[in-house]
């Protein structure tokens, strides 16, 4: 049983005739005639009554006619969704995040809803370690990363440039220096986020490279609640450039560089390989590289291979 089959069946039944589905259908009423009987022996029922000259449907025709009606029906809605799904008026993009990558897909995600209104965005806050199985086994759609993925079932494309920074509240001794070495460091009180990430280990190397103690005295969840705490007086910080411009703007923190420590920050945007994308999922890069030729700066868009 196809649509088709279907179709010319509402058509005698429309008409009253083979003749009349005919001409509606674009075949040969023999060509109609032996269409129904094939849809008569795959429902094993006759559906016209054959006695009638005006096609009278049987109790099993007029039951079918119900159906393929319905059918019918939901083809047409389905092939109008899949056309509001290529016009991006409808459909959901997932994406995971941690609280940092989040930051980047702000400005992003502002662009891409100017663009597709219509589309349902949900980003998932995960650990940052997970993104890459999340992505793969298809939990999620698209995943922001600060490191390149291991694994070769997944594509990564850069977005952003970033960089660690080192954070003091206003008042504190080190706020007016032009810059400061390593070694000064190794007296301060550090707020520390306490999500193992590659940075931190290379933060971790640093330190031990030149002899000078890393002071963690006390480590919290967040980037929101380490800025604050700084902000307040309570310690210094290493935290990403992107996560304190706004403190950075209104004075409440102050960036002093560090000679030793120039550590660069690529975000990426992480895709499995070989994958059908979503009309969702590609607007979004289409978005995320325009954002990159509008904007410029740390806005980058470098496939990596």
């Amino acid at each position: 049983m196809d649509f088709f089959q279907l179709e010319t069946f509402l058509a005698v039944a429309q008409t009253g005739s083979f003749s009349g589905a005919a001409k509606i259908v674009h075949r040969t009423q023999p060509a109609v005639s032996q269409m129904v009987r094939k849809l008569e022996a795959e429902v094993g029922e006759a559906l016209f009554d054959r006695s009638s000259r005006d096609g009278m449907l049987t109790d099993a025709g007029r039951v079918l006619q119900e159906y393929a009606q319905k059918m019918l029906n939901l083809r047409r809605e389905a092939r109008a969704s899949m056309e509001e799904l290529r016009q991006f008026q409808r459909g959901m993009l997932t994406i995971a995040a941690n609280e940092f990558t989040s930051l980047y897909l702000l400005r992003v995600l502002e662009e891409f809803r100017r663009f597709s209104p219509m589309i349902k965005v949900a980003v998932q806050r995960s650990l940052a370690s997970d993104i890459a199985s999340q992505v793969a086994d298809h939990s999620v759609e698209l995943g922001v990363l600060s490191f390149r993925p291991e694994s070769s079932n997944l594509q990564s494309v850069v977005v952003f440039r970033d960089e660690l920074v080192f954070v003091v509240p206003p008042k504190h001794p080190l706020a007016k220096a032009k810059t400061v070495s390593i070694q000064q460091l190794g007296a301060e009180s550090f707020v520390a986020h306490n999500v193992v990430s590659p940075y931190r280990l290379k933060v971790l190397e640093a330190f031990s490279k030149h002899k000078t103690p890393l002071n963690m005295d006390v480590e919290m969840p967040t980037l929101e609640a380490i800025k604050r705490f700084v902000a307040a007086g309570n310690g210094v910080a290493l935290v990403p450039q992107i996560s304190v411009e706004p403190e950075l703007l209104r004075g409440e923190l102050v960036a002093v560089p560090v000679k030793e420590l120039k550590l660069e920050r690529k975000l990426r945007i992480v895709s499995r390989k070989g994958g059908q994308l979503s009309h969702a999922a590609r607007a979004f890069l289409q978005v995320a590289e325009s954002v990159s030729q509008n904007v410029g700066g740390s806005y980058l868009f470098q496939p990596e291979r």
